[in-house]
Parts: C-alpha cells; sequence; structure tokens
C-alpha cells in the first residue's frame, strides 16, 4: 500500500487529504461526464434506429421505381450515367465533454433535372428522387454511426479511469490517511506521557 512508502508527518497527511479531494471530485467529474456520454449515445443510437428503417424503405421505393422504368423505357443505364458525381460532402467536427465528434454535411441544393425528359418519364422521375434521398441520409447515417462509436470508445475510457479512482486511487488515499493519522495520534500520546515522566521525575527531585 502507498502508505508503507509515506512518512507519518503532518505535512504529508495534509498532502493526502489534498489528493483526497482532487480525486473525489475527479470521480464525481468523470462519473457526470459518462453518464452525459451515454446519454448522447443512446440518444445517437436511437436516431440511427430511424435512420436506417427510412433508409430501407426510401431503398424499396427507389429500386421498384427503377425496375418500373427499365420495364417501360428500357435498360436507363446511359441516362443514369448523365447523373453527376456527388462532391459536395463535407465534414467538420464537434465536441461532447471533450470528445470530438463527426458532423457530415451533404449540400442539399435545389434538385435539378440532369436528363433529357423526353428520353424519360414519372418512374424514371420518382427513382431519382428516391435515390437522392437516399444519399442525402446515408450521409447523415455515417455522421451518426461515426459519432455511437467515438462516444463507446470514449465511455469505455471514461469508465476504466473512473473505476481506477474508485477502486485503486481512492483506497489507497484513505488507507494512508489513516495509517499517518494513527501514527501520529501515537506519537502524540507517547510524547504526553514522556513529559508526563519527566514531570513527576523532577518532582520528586525538588522534594
Amino acid at each position: 500500500m502507498e502508505s508503507a512508502r509515506v512518512s507519518p508527518t503532518k505535512g504529508n497527511l495534509l498532502e493526502a487529504k489534498k489528493k483526497m479531494a482532487l480525486s473525489r471530485m475527479g470521480y464525481e467529474l468523470m462519473d457526470r461526464k459518462r453518464s452525459i456520454l451515454v446519454w448522447e449515445m443512446m440518444n445517437l443510437i436511437d436516431h440511427a434506429n430511424k435512420l436506417r428503417g427510412r433508409i430501407d424503405i426510401t431503398y424499396e421505393k427507389a429500386y421498384k421505381a427503377l425496375q418500373n422504368a427499365n420495364i417501360t423505357l428500357g435498360i436507363c443505364e446511359s441516362v443514369a450515367q448523365s447523373v453527376p458525381v456527388e462532391d459536395g460532402l463535407s465534414i467538420s467536427v464537434r465536441s461532447v465533454m471533450g470528445v470530438e465528434l463527426p458532423t457530415v454535411r451533404l449540400q442539399d441544393q435545389e434538385l435539378l433535372p440532369c436528363y433529357d425528359f423526353s428520353s424519360t418519364n414519372i418512374a424514371f422521375d420518382e427513382a431519382y428522387l428516391n435515390f437522392h434521398q437516399v444519399k442525402l441520409m446515408t450521409a447523415e447515417l455515417a455522421e451518426v454511426e461515426n459519432s455511437v462509436y467515438r462516444l463507446a470508445v470514449a465511455i469505455k475510457k471514461t469508465q476504466s479511469r473512473a473505476n481506477a479512482l474508485k477502486n485503486i486511487i481512492l483506497p489507497e488515499l484513505e488507507y494512508s490517511i489513516a495509517y499517518i493519522t494513527d501514527a501520529l495520534e501515537e506519537k502524540e500520546r507517547e510524547e504526553f506521557s514522556r513529559l508526563k515522566v519527566i514531570k513527576a521525575v523532577k518532582g520528586k527531585a525538588a522534594t
């Protein structure tokens, strides 16, 4: 234990009590941080589940519309190739209790047709619109899932540090404080007894 390496002095007792106060404060902060991160993660998990459901439904609509377009127009590969490659994706970060979480942005600009109306029909339009919505939701889902992963890692680290404070550091400090306190009290008792003996000896010598 730490007390075996600490001299039982008043200075060390004050230092140990100071460390105890700081460690308790640190544990409370860690525990509060863990609670906030868990709350944030659970909200994001719920949001991710809802997003996945919306993506699945929209994908189903998109593929059904594309199938109808292929049936009525023939294979639409050449028309689909006229859709431009997406290049409006941007990523930044936000901080939650010191944990950096990604913010994924996909510019949802006014959706303008990029193909010839004369060679397509309403089924193709519906497929195009639904796939565009899937793209936007997928970018949002990537942000949420990555945030959940980072929060889970941060929660594990925070819990580990809180456990170390609670189960190792605080008990060692408590033991050290008790050890030093007992040693100082014993030293005071010995000093008091010694002074009593000296006083008694002086009293006898005076008579």
